[in-house]
Formats: C-alpha cells, structure tokens, sequence
C-alpha cells in the first residue's frame, strides 16, 4: 500500500475554530537547543539555551504550527547579537502568520576572569536570559537578564562586632529593557563593582586575603546593593526600564534577605 501524498493531508490546525476566543501565547517551551551568541570582544559564545517560542493566536484558527518554531531555530544563521535576536522574531512572526510573538532563550553564559592578585584566570558561569517580545500593534522589544553571584558583608555585624563580619554569597539579578546594544558582560561588571566583593572560579591564598579584605572594607546591606546598582542603570543611555533584586543568602539564618527596584528612564 502506497504511502499518501503529503500535499493531500489536511491541515487540521488551520481549520476554523468557533469558540471566538484568542490566545495570547501558543508555542514551545521547555526545548535545549545549541546557542551561538556573538560576545562583547567579536568572537563566538557557544552555549545551551532552554528555550521557549510563542505567537498569538486569532480567535478563530484551531491551532498553531508548532513543527515551524523547531524548523526556525534550525535554519543556519550568524551568531546572534541584538539584530540577529530580533530577526529571529520577526521570521517567528511571518512564518507563523502572527501579529504578536515572544522569543525567550536561558542560558549559562561563561566569563573568564583574572584573579586580584594573582592573575590567575578560571571561567565563571552566569545565567543570562533574551526575551524579544512583539504585542499586537506594538513594536517589538528586546530585554536582556542577568543573574551575577556576589559577595555582601553585613554592615552591621562589622559595626558591632570586636572582630570579624559575617558575609554571604548574593545572587543579583538585573533585567533590562533595551533601546541600545548593551552586553552580558557589561551588566554582571555593573553588578560586580557595586557589590562588597565580586566573586571568582578560581583563587590562590594572595587572592583570598585580598576578597576578604575588599569586603570587609566594603560593608553593604541588600538595600545599599539594591540602590547602588539603580543608580548605575538610571544613568545607562541604552536601557530604557530596569529591575535590580539582590538576595542575599544569610550565612547566620536560615533565610535569604530580599529587596528590589524599578524604574523608567527617561
């Protein structure tokens, strides 16, 4: 029995649905895919997002075609920088017929860093997030997310202690609303100079007296983290809303300590 030709199945998504209502987002999620992503010094960043593609659906389409989000993503391209992200959602869009759509890609995104006194260099890994989003009859827009590991010594603990402080590692997270090219890497540095101490893969004894110095001369509360970096995005041109969060994972409790800001610049 012959196989039967494929240009005689029916396209059962494209079928006319009559419950009249839209969907605001019908896609993939939850897919790894390789990730190339031109860096800040012109070379290549190889890596492995977990993404999710989504579009809107019109209230009287049955369903998407989910095959053409996986085809999208294995067409060949350049590695991707701001262009190439926002390129990728505008064929989403077109190839999908939709008038809104959302591109989000997660992934570990690797700096190598030079220790303080040693010079010795070890990678450090981040957690980055792209989102290109379009809304119907909007412009679309490219946010940017980071995730940087810090050092924070309490304030306080130094204030009332004879010696010693007690510290903590701290996760900052800053997202990003962009209206101009802006790096991973320029984010986790804006995050690193405005914390205690930044935080390295690899250290020798130089270098670990050095990090417990410089936070111990640097004291700050999750609220001193939290309003010294807004301060930093208010003032940067290529940003257009921002949200800093600082959690502070206590080294003498049991709990985090949180705070977070927003803003809109103008």
């Amino acid at each position: 029995m012959n196989a039967p030709d494929t240009f005689f199945l029916p396209d059962v998504q494209a079928s006319l649905d009559t419950r009249r209502l839209a969907i605001h987002k019908v896609g993939v999620k939850g897919l790894r895919y390789p990730l190339a992503l031109a860096d800040a010094k012109g070379g290549i960043h190889h890596t492995v997002a977990q993404v999710s593609m989504s579009v809107g659906l019109p209230p009287d389409v049955k369903g998407t075609h989910m095959s053409r989000f996986v085809e999208i993503l294995e067409q060949p391209r350049a590695p991707l920088d701001a262009n190439g992200f926002l390129a990728m959602l505008d064929q989403t869009l077109e190839r999908l017929d939709a008038e809104s759509g959302c591109i989000d890609f997660s992934f570990p995104y690797f700096i190598a860093k030079a220790a303080p006194v040693s010079g010795v260099e070890s990678l450090l890994d981040y957690d980055v997030r792209l989102i290109a989003e379009k809304r119907e009859g909007e412009r679309a827009e490219l946010s940017i997310e980071v995730v940087a590991p810090v050092t924070s010594l309490c304030p306080c603990s130094k204030k009332i202690s004879e010696y010693g402080a007690h510290n903590q590692r701290s996760h900052i997270t800053i997202r990003a609303l962009l209206r101009g090219p802006l790096t991973p890497e320029a984010l986790v540095r804006l995050a690193e100079e405005e914390a205690s101490c930044e935080v390295f893969g690899l250290l020798k004894r130089p270098d670990e007296k050095w990090v417990t110095e410089r936070a111990y001369d640097n004291p700050k509360f999750v609220e001193d983290l939290v309003r010294d970096i807004a301060l930093r995005l208010m003032r940067e041109p290529s940003i257009a809303e921002w949200t800093v969060k600082s959690e502070n994972f206590e080294s003498i409790h049991n709990h985090s300590a949180y705070a977070e800001i927003s803003g809109i610049n103008a």
